[in-house]
């Protein structure tokens, strides 16, 4: 056979057959997915949504809603942190495009025509999407929502430090610093005096003072790898049975979550009751979570509480009966049995969903300004890892990667099994042919195979 060589120049063909024509096989996880979307009528669910912020019969027609929702989608199953990405990546896959429902002749959607979308659909259209994906799992059986569990994670926003500015006079951070220099007695002061002058000054990071003009929702706060970012809080509510996110709110990177559990507990109930499910009765949640309000408004609700609590001592309860109830309740439940395995439980499950949407999935850095808005194209990403605990069901993996890490373990398997199984066939027909050897004596009186020492050899 000859070697083949790579054309250095190609001219394009003017005409081209259909037949002609390279095609995709497709991809199995996409189309299994598809298939599920088709059951559940999930296209014209999402027109009907839709329909109120179009015109009914004028001007041209845009973007079918099916579409864009399946394009956030891809966002997570292929870990795209841009809709610019999302783009790029669904007109260069075939796979994509099928499951996207474009021919080869198609054009797929620019990232403009995925932003101008959705501005145009409100938060509660994103809200009632997720809604559809929850009643999917819903159909699977993995939805039962009597325990909770609930934590919180920051977002890196689209917001630089360095642009931040005073909520009361707009002055910058060096201008602000270069003013307080000249007030302690250096007129021109340098950026070494300028650093020397902030090093010590507190609530130099106050967010009561600064914010930044692009990004006035982001806050500053502490990331979890150290660094001091603006930032954004996203708080999960997770059914503690299958691992599912049952509702998604977003904060200000600074909120504390004794704050912020309140409206998550709320979304999650509203989930719940509009899933014909009965209300959570039981709340799952680390120390951060623990103060008086939180055991207060457990204790007055009747709801049964596993949240870790923190070490503060002798504590004083006057005039604090039901706080003091709560407390003393939780703590009884931690330590029970159902206690220890919920708390281990919680780091199993509710960790597992920050990993796979923020991690594996791109979200961790977000290239959008605005809670709103963030908090649309965020809905949409835990939607597609809630799809995935459906898929894996099915499957046997949540990822498109999953699965094709999936398929080469099997192919690693069934090489290894190849090879055990012909090394047994060569070392049986070795064993069949032993030829006698007086000038070998095997170890232990015994030789290979249990055969009695006779000086025996396999002659391999």
């Amino acid at each position: 056979m000859s070697m083949g060589r790579r054309k250095r120049k190609r001219q394009a063909e003017m005409w081209l057959s259909t037949g002609a024509v390279a095609r995709s096989p497709g991809h199995p996880f996409y189309e299994r997915l598809n298939s599920v979307l088709k059951e559940s009528s999930f296209d014209p669910k999402v027109e009907d949504l839709c329909a109120p912020f179009y015109a009914a019969k004028k001007g041209r027609p845009s973007l079918p809603p099916g579409v864009y929702f399946r394009m956030q989608l891809i966002g997570y199953f292929e870990g795209l942190d841009s809709e610019r990405g999302i783009a790029w990546r669904c007109a260069d896959s075939l796979a994509l495009r099928e499951f996207l429902g474009f021919g080869l002749g198609d054009s797929t959607p620019e990232h403009s025509s995925l932003s101008r979308i959705r501005h145009r659909l409100d938060i509660e259209v994103h809200q009632a999407v997720f809604q559809l994906v929850l009643e999917i799992l819903s159909e699977h059986g993995l939805l039962r929502g009597k325990t909770i569990g609930i934590d919180a994670t920051t977002l890196e926003a689209n917001a630089a430090l360095r642009s931040i500015v005073r909520r009361d006079d707009g002055t910058g951070y060096e201008e602000f610093l270069k003013t307080l220099a000249k007030e302690s007695g250096i007129d021109t002061p340098t950026r070494a005096d300028l650093a020397k002058l902030d090093r010590k000054r507190k609530g130099k990071g106050s967010n009561d003072d600064w914010e930044n003009p692009h990004d006035p929702d982001a806050q500053i706060t502490r990331m979890k790898d150290g660094r001091t970012r603006l930032g954004h809080k996203s708080e999960h509510a997770i059914d503690m049975d299958s691992g599912a996110v049952l509702a998604v709110t977003l904060h200000g990177g600074a909120a504390a979550d004794t704050r912020t559990i309140f409206a998550t507990m709320e979304a999650a109930s509203e989930q719940a009751l509009a899933l014909g499910r009965p209300m959570p009765t039981e709340w799952v949640a680390d120390k951060g979570y623990h103060c008086n309000e939180t055991m207060e408004m457990m204790e007055e609700l009747g709801l049964r509480s596993y949240i870790s609590e923190p070490n503060r001592g002798r504590r004083r309860w006057k005039g604090k009966d039901t706080a003091r109830r709560g407390t003393h309740a939780n703590r009884r439940r931690i330590r029970g049995v159902r206690g220890r395995r919920l708390m281990r439980r919680r780091g199993e499950r509710v960790e597992r969903s920050f990993a796979h949407c923020l991690e594996t999935g791109g979200m961790r850095r977000v290239w959008l300004r605005h809670r709103e808005n963030i908090l649309k194209r965020y809905i949409l990403h835990v939607s597609g890892f809630n799809l995935g605990l459906v898929m894996r069901g099915l499957v046997g993996k949540g990822t498109p990667r999953g699965l094709a890490a999936l398929d080469r373990l099997v192919c690693a398997l069934q090489s290894a099994c190849d090879v055990l199984f012909k090394g047994r066939i060569r070392l049986i027909g070795a064993i069949r042919d032993l030829r006698p050897l007086d000038h070998l004596e095997l170890h232990g009186g015994y030789g290979l195979g249990g055969l009695p020492k006779h000086g025996y050899s396999t002659g391999c």
